[in-house]
């Protein structure tokens, strides 16, 4: 008797309701079916062969995939008994804010190759994932998203590329989070403070400070915490105070940022 097909699927969450991720390892051959959503995906081994109203094209190991909104598509193994990938899946109203340009958007190929998109959507898995378990802020998650979709949206949609960025000041932008190290703000709002799309804010921000907002709100975190643990606070609660997770964010946070533990630090100043 034949052997039940393999198919084991994981759900990833996110900080929005609109996105969520699939982590699938699979045998099944799936019939024609939509999704309501936009899909994007890196085939993580083995390959795929789908067929939409496209075309049908062969994904690989390290390919791209995607899908639009209402699309009849399949998928079935190549070349091997199962295939492994995840999807990020994204509700058309919420990828249309993501866009600077109005009107719908249709991405343009069903399986391709684009190395720095690829990175920027694992990163985007990687953070939804510790998002999921408690380890990454909801900004570090809309950072990723924003670099993913930004790409996405600047190199594979039918719509022109990304508008010509204003000349803004990111003066509001480093005040606004300066003072959110508890409660930090969102892209979105960032992005309203600059005139920019949430693409555009990142781009823009990490080629004048070299870093990404969240990057740069993580280092005043560790700043504030230093200042407080020369001043007698304890550990605990000065990464309490500065807006770390626990204990042992702010510590890693001083290895990487000073080359010191926050315990280092404390003993230095007591002696």
């Amino acid at each position: 008797m034949a052997s039940a097909p393999c198919h084991r699927c994981t759900l990833i969450g996110s900080p929005w309701t609109e996105v969520y991720a699939t982590r699938i390892t699979s045998s099944r051959h799936y019939a024609r079916h939509t999704h309501s959503a936009y899909g994007l995906g890196v085939v993580d081994a083995g390959a795929q062969r789908s067929a939409s109203g496209r075309h049908t094209v062969d994904a690989f190991a390290g390919d791209l995939v995607a899908t639009n909104p209402g699309e009849v598509h399949d998928g079935r193994p190549l070349g091997g008994p199962l295939r492994s990938w995840r999807t990020i899946y994204i509700e058309p109203a919420f990828f249309a804010g993501l866009a600077p340009f109005a009107g719908e958007v249709a991405i343009t190929r069903a399986a391709f190759a684009d190395p720095e998109l690829q990175q920027a959507t694992l990163g985007l898995l990687g953070a939804m994932a510790r998002w999921q378990q408690g380890s990454a802020d909801a900004l570090a998650c809309e950072e990723a998203l924003a670099s993913a979709c930004g790409l996405l949206l600047a190199r594979h949609v039918s719509r022109p590329s990304l508008e010509p960025v204003p000349s803004v000041s990111m003066a509001r932008v480093r005040e606004r989070l300066a003072a959110g190290l508890l409660q930090p703000p969102t892209l979105a709002e960032l992005a309203g403070l600059a005139g920019l799309s949430r693409f555009q804010l990142l781009r823009r921000f990490a080629a004048l400070h070299g870093l990404t907002p969240h990057a740069w709100l993580v280092q005043q975190r560790t700043e504030h915490a230093r200042a407080l643990i020369a001043g007698g606070m304890g550990l605990a609660e000065a990464a309490a105070l500065s807006g770390f997770a626990d204990q042992s964010h702010m510590t890693r946070s001083f290895t990487r940022q000073f080359g010191f533990t926050p315990g280092a630090w404390q003993r230095a100043r007591l002696q």
